[in-house]
């Protein structure tokens, strides 16, 4: 059943932007930097025949290597590739600019595009300043800068905000006021708990008129539990956690008391560096506990296989494969997978040292099980959870009967396996021998440290590492903000992204660093800043300056996260079951999907779906099978789960608007809340009117109630009792025996039309 609510909509909500204005990005600088304006033309256009990779390496000549770069031309030694303060006699610029297709770089041959007038323009101005070489800005530690000036002195409400109106008065933009306190309220509620704001809470915070109401909220949902949950959400998809094994057949596993420790880690605001620690090396740790053992079930939760007729060392391989890329992307920020086959084409790793990083992970005792029954939940290396357990160490397992419960975690064999360079990334095709180590061109290994996976997590927290503290608080950044402040928060490389402010990112980081990892403290900065207060509104001016928000000169605006989306219908409607943990569940799914995908010899090919209190849980906890994750979740770019994904996409397409139109969860959570609605002693404006305060989480005006008054007369009018009953026919909760059923099923029609809002499902 389609029901049309369009006008409605349309009457409610409707916006037009439009813009042909350059980027701020576009804009150069007097002053040419290498790092930020000259190595990104290089990357892209040059690196893949004069980069890092010797195999493509053409003319033996490199242009990542300023000793190199200045070096005279093989066959040509009267020429040079750069002359610094002399573009015309530098054979880059002549090759770049020429109009000659024989001789012009990139060639023709190659298909990348040819530099732009103005990139040309940049290079010519880069070396007649000198042509002066940097570091790549990722591989220098970041330093505690000084905060910057700014004029205007009454805006920073902390650190964070004199970085970011330095670089506004820079481009001549300024800051929008405050955000509502209804707008703001929700904004921070979805950020730190990702639930809505009861009406308790709103009027509260109305009401509350000192200096610190903010704050006070803020520190309120710190300490919620629906904390742990929101911040666990993200992690979920960096681990790649999922409740099946993958691959053909993919199996039930039972990993899901990891995903209780995730959510415990937070709320008990475990320090970052601990919580990497064990869930890299618990089982390694000094007198190791229980707890810690089942944090590493982070480096099992990649796909396994339990096909039979597989080759054991192809597939062990993988595995250790995925634990390393992981590990790169996940903690490093690095694309160091690219370097599996061969060395990598544009950052400075070897091939050697991906194996050396491999290797840490290469001694685990895997094991090759068939598929079977509850014995084959978890694959060995595993732990057992009893029920003392779960009275004792583990007390945030949330183990729902006395069945046995296993959990894959990790564990080293007796015996050391050596580590060899794969040729072409061939698990059968060895080359050299290499040993424990990691990329110099981030830190060298310290060779005090163990070698095994301890000693890579004390190389990962040394303050010297340029990369773990950025990569971690760029993450958090872009869960409150929408984007990082590097944008490809999966790529610090030659290829990601420039950060839009690295001096605000590398005070962040050192100040994480020097508070002792302490996350909560560091999310209370960015959400407590001006900058996080702003209104969202966007003028034309800002659109043309600005129109991506790179200055942050206005609020965050985005639509929530797949199963946000989900609880907020649930907890707006008083569906929603708050019960921390335990097994995941199956809510309600268009049918036959599993059954369409499944393995023959699969033996987890039916969904059965939940009942009671479970089709009411929060979506993280809903079950994600990897070859067919739930459907409306990833309707709305839900992760699937299959491999480390640090940073979801965001698209919008119609498929979106039909879910929320059709899917049971809406429809009856439509039905329950305009039923309790029904139910209460006052008039049909008084029942709209807090509706949609619970929905949209602010008061409607005048104009927005009436509509949705009229709506409501409408539905009254054109529904009898056979299509009410039919619109009422959705779900499994009871509707109450004395409510009138077209009563009922026109103002289900008015709060379904206002989930259906696109500001419901949009922070702020």
């Amino acid at each position: 059943m389609i029901v049309c609510t369009g006008f409605v909509l349309y009457g409610l909500h409707a916006c037009k932007f439009s813009s042909s204005a350059p980027s701020i990005e576009d804009q150069v600088p007097d002053t040419i930097s290498y790092d930020f304006n000259v190595r990104p033309i290089l990357s892209d256009k040059c690196y893949k025949c004069h980069g890092p990779d010797p195999s493509n390496r053409k003319a033996g000549l490199r242009l990542d290597i300023p000793d190199e770069a200045y070096k005279a031309l093989k066959d040509n030694p009267n020429a040079h590739i750069l002359v610094p303060g002399s573009p015309d006699m530098s054979e880059l610029f002549r090759r770049v600019s020429t109009k000659d297709t024989s001789d012009i770089m990139p060639p023709v041959a190659s298909n990348l595009k040819r530099l732009s007038p103005s990139e040309i323009n940049i290079i010519a101005k880069w070396i007649k300043q000198g042509a002066r070489f940097e570091k790549h800005w990722s591989f220098v530690p970041p330093r505690l800068w000084t905060l910057p000036e700014v004029k205007n002195t009454q805006w920073p409400k902390n650190q964070i905000d004199y970085f970011i109106l330095s670089k506004q008065e820079q481009f001549g933009v300024t800051p929008n006021p405050e955000a509502d306190k209804e707008r703001l309220l929700k904004r921070v509620c979805l950020d730190l708990t990702g639930l809505p704001p009861s009406l308790k809470m709103m009027d509260a915070f109305l009401a509350d008129k000192s200096a610190n109401a903010y704050e006070k909220i803020v520190d309120e949902l710190l300490k919620s539990p629906a904390y742990g949950e929101k911040m666990a959400l993200h992690w979920l998809d960096v681990a790649r956690y999922g409740d099946t094994y993958g691959y053909q057949n993919d199996n039930y596993r039972s990993q899901w008391p990891w995903r209780d420790w995730v959510i415990h880690a937070f709320n008990e605001n475990l320090p970052y560096d601990k919580f990497i620690t064990w869930q890299l090396a618990g089982d390694l740790m000094p007198n190791s506990t229980k707890e810690q053992l089942l944090a590493t079930g982070f480096n099992r939760n990649h796909k396994i296989t339990e096909e039979g007729g597989v080759i054991p060392e192809e597939y062990r391989v993988a595995y250790v494969t995925d634990r390393t890329n992981t590990f790169g992307k996940a903690l490093l920020g690095v694309t160091l997978e690219c370097a599996h086959c061969h060395d990598h084409k544009y950052d400075p790793f070897s091939q050697r040292e991906y194996y050396q990083v491999f290797s840490f992970f290469n001694s685990v005792k895997e094991s090759f099980q068939d598929q079977g029954g509850a014995e084959t939940y978890a694959k060995k290396p595993i732990m057992h959870i009893t029920n003392e357990d779960v009275k004792s160490i583990l007390k945030f397992v949330n183990k729902q009967d006395t069945d046995k419960l296993i959990v894959s975690v990790m564990g080293d064999s007796e015996v050391y396996r050596k580590t060899y360079i794969l040729k072409r990334g061939n698990y059968n095709t060895y080359g050299d021998e290499v040993s424990p180590g990691t990329p110099k061109a981030i830190l060298p290994f310290d060779n005090t440290y163990p070698k095994n996976r301890l000693g890579l997590a004390k190389w990962l927290f040394d303050k010297k590492n340029p990369l773990t503290a950025r990569v971690f608080v760029n993450q958090i950044w872009q869960e409150i903000f929408g984007k990082g402040i590097v944008k490809s928060s999966a790529d610090f490389g030659m290829q990601g992204d420039l950060p839009s402010n690295l001096k605000l990112l590398d005070w962040l980081s050192v100040d994480f660093m020097d508070h002792g990892w302490d996350i909560k403290r560091l999310i209370k900065q960015m959400v407590m800043s001006a900058t996080y207060r702003q209104s969202v509104v966007m003028t034309p001016e800002k659109l043309k300056i600005d129109p991506d928000n790179i200055l942050l000169s206005r609020g965050p605006r985005y639509r929530l996260p797949a199963e946000l989306i989900r609880d907020l219908v649930l907890e707006s409607s008083g569906l929603l079951v708050h019960t921390i943990g335990g097994p995941s569940v199956n809510p309600y799914q268009p049918a036959g999907l599993w059954e369409s995908a499944g393995s023959s010899g699969s033996t987890f090919k039916d969904y059965r779906q939940s009942h009671g209190p479970n089709l009411y849980r929060r979506g993280i906890y809903t079950l994600v099978k990897r070859t067919v994750p739930p459907a409306s979740l990833g309707i709305f770019d839900a992760s699937n789960r299959d491999q480390c994904e640090v940073k979801r996409s965001r698209t919008n397409t119609p498929l979106q608007a039909l879910v929320m139109m059709n899917d049971p969860t809406v429809m009856e959570a439509s039905r329950v809340l305009a039923a309790k609605l029904l139910q209460e002693k006052s008039s049909v404006k008084d029942k709209i009117f807090k509706a949609f305060r619970l929905i949209i989480n602010r008061k409607p005006d005048e104009q927005e109630l009436s509509i949705l008054i009229s709506y409501y007369g409408k539905q009254q009018k054109t529904l009898n009792k056979r299509k009410a009953e039919r619109v009422l026919n959705v779900g499994e909760y009871p509707t109450p025996e004395n409510l009138d059923k077209v009563t009922l099923a026109a103002m289900m029609e008015v709060v379904d039309a206002v989930y259906n809002l696109e500001e419901a499902i949009t922070k702020s």
